[in-house]
């Protein structure tokens, strides 16, 4: 079951975390972390004039938004709904990228693949510290933004006991 956060333009504005921090914390605090894996969606609220035909991955105070959250929880990916398309409008967030009609979203290719590095480096750290399994989950992650990572890779970023 997805957990939604509602994200309204005044959170937005004044770069307001707390209805993350409420939900996140409370999953520290509890050790609840890793029973949450892909479970968070974000519905945002913020208005636009009619005929703005920005998504809202392209409007700077949203992003802004995102980029302060992911300064705070750069783990965060882990919790995102991936089903549901939160970890691509996550990437969206913060990686320079168009729309295409046709074809959809298209990154940059450099930005995609620097942020998909460096959410591997900080989710491998991060998952070990929390003592998750995290190979599997990592390179379903790179495969869902079209990079295979190789079992050699792991072998040197993953810590050995």
């Amino acid at each position: 079951m997805s957990i939604m956060i509602a994200i309204d333009a005044d959170r937005i504005n004044s770069l307001d975390l707390s209805p993350v921090r409420t939900v996140i914390e409370k999953w520290l605090a509890e050790g609840a972390i890793a029973q949450n894996e892909q479970q968070l969606q974000f519905e945002i609220e913020y208005p636009r004039e009619e005929l703005d035909p920005r998504e809202i991955s392209e409007i700077p105070e949203v992003r802004l938004w995102f980029i302060r959250l992911d300064a705070c929880y750069p783990w965060l990916p882990f919790l995102l709904d991936w089903k549901a398309g939160e970890l691509a409008r996550y990437a969206a967030m913060l990686v320079p990228h168009q729309f295409h009609r046709t074809q959809g979203i298209q990154y940059n290719p450099e930005a995609l693949e620097m942020f998909l590095m460096n959410k591997i480096f900080v989710l491998t750290d991060w998952l070990n510290q929390q003592g998750i399994p995290s190979k599997s989950k990592l390179m379903a992650m790179s495969q869902m933004f079209g990079y295979d990572l190789d079992d050699a890779f792991f072998d040197v970023i993953v810590p050995h006991k």
